[in-house]
């Protein structure tokens, strides 16, 4: 049976955050576009773009690198067309043993089983 263009999006979604949880760099960018755009929830109220593969990679590995207990827990995730909306919880611990979380949205768009777009969005 074939995959609808929504569950392959959504699957597609599903293993980025799977490899993102790993703090897989690699496994992440795999699942996305050579001129992908990546626009990151900071700093307010619009966020930095980061265009290409080769800057989001370099974006992943520092972010990892400050965040090194970075969790997303997937709240909900569906598709639409070449879109995927994934509502999720965001947690990290820093070097003092100090905890926090924040809520939000990505929004994804698919373009040849790849992610060409992640547009990140924050509660507060």
């Amino acid at each position: 049976m074939k995959m609808s263009k929504i569950e392959s999006g959504v699957r597609t979604v599903l293993a980025f955050n799977e490899a993102f949880n790993r703090h897989d760099v690699t496994g992440m960018m795999a699942l996305m576009s050579e001129d992908c755009v990546f626009e990151n929830t900071t700093p307010s109220p619009d966020g930095t773009v980061i265009a290409g593969k080769e800057a989001v990679t370099q974006f992943w590995q520092e972010f990892f690198q400050q965040s090194p207990q970075a969790h997303i827990e997937i709240e909900e995730i569906f598709g639409l067309g070449y879109h995927c909306v994934m509502r999720w919880r965001y947690d990290w611990g820093d070097e003092n043993g100090g905890r926090g979380h924040v809520r939000g949205v990505d929004i994804f768009q698919i373009k040849n089983g790849l992610i060409s777009q992640k547009l990140s969005y924050v509660k507060g």
